[in-house]
Parts: structure tokens; sequence; C-alpha cells
């Protein structure tokens, strides 16, 4: 299985972690690769970043020459998802998607935990947008946390993302808690010791989720592309 992972944003920093948390994920006989949009604002997190990020999530797609079986797009608004699968019939997989996908089958409750209040609407809006209407109970959010460098965030707010997530577990009646945002890529192996129900990290769900589309039969045709050539 060849995987290209997308970080709709352009942080150099975010990308190795969510590179970090694909590595960790990849079972002998995965190539996965992480990069970056290219144009991209460095953090997702107003309605115009988003647009900016979809534009340059299917440029770099279409710039892309490797070889792919699948690809993964790494922000919590799947950002471009509809695009990048209008450009290529490779399967496409969202983290939020995947995570939400995978919430739902571990029971009915879900929570969410981010690092900043300004990513509440859209992580809220993407859940709605994935039927999840009934299944999101709480979503919780660092409150006045600063950062200088994206990819720092999951280091400098681990203890408060614990303490949120301990809080939602025990409160909340979850079944499941997601950590929301592609800066958090990696960090909920680091948290689930210290937190007694799931904690689903988005790009380890999304490669699971993408695993189980490759091991479908191809259908005839999935192998033409109808925009771009990825191998």
């Amino acid at each position: 299985m060849r995987v290209l992972i997308i970080n709709p944003n352009s942080s150099v920093t975010v990308t190795a972690r969510i590179d970090a948390a694909a590595q960790r994920a990849a079972q002998p006989g995965e190539e996965i690769t992480t990069i970056r949009a290219q144009g991209a604002p460095e953090l997702i997190v107003t309605p115009e970043d988003a647009r900016r990020a979809e534009m340059a999530v299917v440029q770099t797609l279409s710039d892309w020459k490797g070889p792919v079986d699948g690809v993964i797009l790494a922000s919590f608004g799947d950002t471009g998802l509809d695009a990048v699968r209008a450009q290529t019939d490779r399967p496409v997989v969202g983290i939020a998607q995947s995570a939400y996908a995978m919430a739902s089958v571990l029971g009915p409750r879900m929570s969410i935990v981010s690092f900043a209040p300004s990513m509440a609407e859209a992580l809220r809006k993407t859940a709605l947008g994935y039927g999840h209407r009934d299944h999101l109970v709480a979503m919780h959010m660092v409150e006045g946390a600063q950062w200088d460098d994206p990819g720092e965030i999951q280091v400098a707010l681990a203890p408060q993302l614990l303490d949120l997530c301990q809080h939602s577990a025990r409160v909340d009646g979850v079944n499941s808690i997601i950590l929301g945002g592609g800066p958090l890529a990696g960090l909920a192996a680091h948290l689930q010791p210290e937190v007694p129900v799931p904690v689903i990290d988005g790009t380890t769900a999304a490669i699971a989720t993408l695993r189980v589309a490759l091991s479908q039969p191809p259908r005839q045709g999935d192998n033409h592309l109808r925009q771009v050539a990825l191998g």
C-alpha cells in the first residue's frame, strides 16, 4: 500500500508530526509519504484559511508524480476532500471522516478535545456534516492558548489536553474522545494510558480506513485517473 498524506496547511513542523504518527502506524510493506500543501496557510482556523488550503491541496496533488494507491487529507476540516476525489479514482479519505467513523464504531457517544476555541465551530460543522449530530455530546477546547510554532502545540498543551480528556471521560459519559486538529497528530497514544476511554488519532484512523478501502476488489476502471497521473 503506497499512501500519500497531504497536510492541507503549510507548516513544516505540523507535517513532521503527521508523518511521525503515520510511520508509527504503518505496517510492513506499507509506504507512506507525507507532504505539505504548497501555498497553504500555516494553520487552518478560519473559512478563508480553508479556501486557500483547498486550492493549495488541489495544486499540490496535481504536481505530485510519485506512485500512489490512496490519499489521506490530514486536516480536521477534511480540506479539499471533494475536490481531490474529483481528481483521482484512487481512494481518498480525510482524518476527520475516519476519526468520526471509528468513534461511531466504539459507541454512540463521542466528544472532541482540541487546542483552541476558534477551532470549535469548524470541528462541529464537520462532525454534523458526517451525520454525527446525535453522537457528538461535548466539545472541550483549551482556553487562552498561545503558540509560535504550530508543530509545538501538542507539546506545550499536553497537560491541558490531558485534563480535558480526563474530564470528558469522567463527566460526559462518552465511549470515545477524538483529538481534533492536525497539530495533535500522534498525541493520542501518549495520552491514552491516563484516559479510561479510547482516544482517537485522526491520522491513525485514516490509515486504517484506507487499508479497508484498498482491500476491496478493484472495480473496472479504478486504475484510471480522470485528471492527474499518480503513478
